[in-house]
């Protein structure tokens, strides 16, 4: 099933670069990605980090999650457990589950997250500037950083937001931080 979604997200990467006119070289220069990266990414012959989306979703001006869902079926009104998607972003330690996806008439979605202990991603731009997040954290402790200032969450504390810069999220304590993002589209 994963290397199914990665071959429908690598195609669906390659087709929003083609929709833009954008070469290769042209998408490492709005992500600072290597041109053998993004050729590699597109053939699916990796599999994407969590930051590389992140980078290809700052380009397009997408959300991941909008830019995942597209390459996800349509979800039904009620989202059962066992049919939410799960990304892993092992070298990472993120966990993300689509609790809510993105739907046709609807802003606003809900993710849960999952930061191994150590775990540290950054993303240097808001994939859709002015965006409105809230963090919840429901277990262990979310250091958080929204455009350069930093938020530490213990379980039980949300932070919410708009999003206008770079973002950083990194598990600071010795157990998994788990966490839900609200996400609302301006």
């Amino acid at each position: 099933m994963r290397d199914a979604l990665d071959a429908r997200l690598a195609a669906r990467v390659a087709e929003l670069r083609v929709v833009r006119g954008w070469s290769l070289d042209d998408l490492a220069g709005h992500t600072g990605v290597s041109r053998s990266t993004l050729s590699r990414l597109e053939r699916a012959e990796i599999s994407p980090t969590a930051s590389l989306l992140g980078k290809l979703c700052t380009a397009y001006g997408w959300t991941m999650s909008r830019l995942l869902a597209e390459v996800e079926t349509e979800p039904p009104a009620v989202v059962r457990v066992a049919d939410q998607q799960i990304w892993r972003d092992e070298a990472s330690g993120f966990t993300r589950r689509s609790v809510s996806p993105p739907h046709p008439g609807l802003r606003a979605e809900l993710i849960e997250g999952e930061l191994a202990p150590g775990a540290d991603i950054t993303y240097e731009r808001p994939p859709v500037t002015g965006m409105e997040q809230h963090v919840w954290v429901l277990g262990g402790r979310l250091e958080f950083t929204d455009n350069g200032t930093v938020h530490v969450l213990e379980t039980g504390d949300c932070l919410r937001f708009r999003l206008w810069g770079g973002t950083r999220l990194r598990n600071p304590g010795d157990e998994p931080a788990r966490y839900a993002i609200v996400v609302v589209l301006p």
